[in-house]
């Protein structure tokens, strides 16, 4: 979209980018290490913080900063207005009903998969991931179905962008290997992984569409791997997975505030 003169708010987008440099690695920033991690000069970091904190979205100890819990607020803002957890977490819970462990309903943002619901049992002790966790694409059966939707020069322009990481002995980090899979998962209508975003962790995803067939969404079902392969999920899963993907995409349809919401391919 082509931004008019004068309606870009940089003091705005300064902030948000100060916010985005805390996570579970960075919990506790210093001036410096949030100038670097916003790539801002150390005025801009310092005036964004000193901003942040009067406004009660950050706190300051000693030499050094963390997000306080009031952040939690804005998060809270799009769940009730899109009602996402409500809408989605039937289906999810109606999934691990049948299979057991978990079930998410994750979209695009920018190179990571979002997830915007999940419903888990919680017997692995492996990652887990809740409303807003955000993991890799790539390494992810969702992501892959995110990517899947992408014509060749969205594609392109990812990998431009992402850093292509080897998060275990499975992950595939090359462009290349990850194209090839992304156009199988194109063909199948449908993706698997096995122990490439974490080790124990074997997923299957099917898309979920707008009523342009157009991918803005995920749904995935998810196991230990010492119990179950990708070839048993798929036996097994498929069928069911995507009669729920059929029933969310008519709560998408039905539910504007939270279709609108979700990614759209370009």
């Amino acid at each position: 979209m082509e931004e008019k003169k004068g309606e870009y708010v940089e003091g705005l987008a300064r902030g948000l980018k100060v916010l985005e440099c805390f996570d579970k690695v960075h919990a506790l920033l210093t001036l410096s290490e949030v100038s670097r991690r916003a790539d801002l000069n150390p005025a801009a970091a310092r005036r964004s913080l000193n901003t942040l904190e009067r406004l009660g979205y950050v706190r300051r100890i000693d030499r050094k900063f963390v997000l306080s819990a009031r952040v939690l607020t804005l998060g809270s803002v799009y769940l009730r207005s899109a009602n996402s957890e409500e809408l989605l977490l039937p289906e999810l819970r109606r999934l691990v009903g049948l299979f057991g462990e978990s079930a998410s309903v994750a979209t695009l943002d920018r190179q990571e998969v979002l997830y915007i619901a999940s419903y888990s049992e919680q017997r692995a002790k492996r990652m887990m991931a809740t409303a807003g966790t955000t993991f890799p694409a790539y390494a992810t059966s969702l992501g892959k179905v995110m990517l899947s939707s992408m014509g060749s020069d969205e594609l392109d322009d990812y990998y431009n962008k992402v850093n292509l990481q080897k998060l275990t002995d499975k992950t595939l980090n090359s462009p290349e290997d990850i194209s090839k899979q992304v156009a199988l998962v194109r063909e199948l209508g449908y993706a698997t992984s096995v122990d490439e975003l974490d080790y124990g962790i074997t997923s299957l995803a099917v898309p979920v569409k707008n009523s342009a067939h157009q991918t803005v969404a995920a749904i995935n079902c998810s196991a230990y791997s010492g119990r179950v392969t990708s070839e048993s999920l798929i036996e097994e899963r498929l069928e069911e997975l995507r009669v729920a993907a059929s029933r969310v995409e008519r709560v998408l349809a039905s539910h504007p505030a939270l279709m609108h919401s979700l990614y759209l391919p370009q």
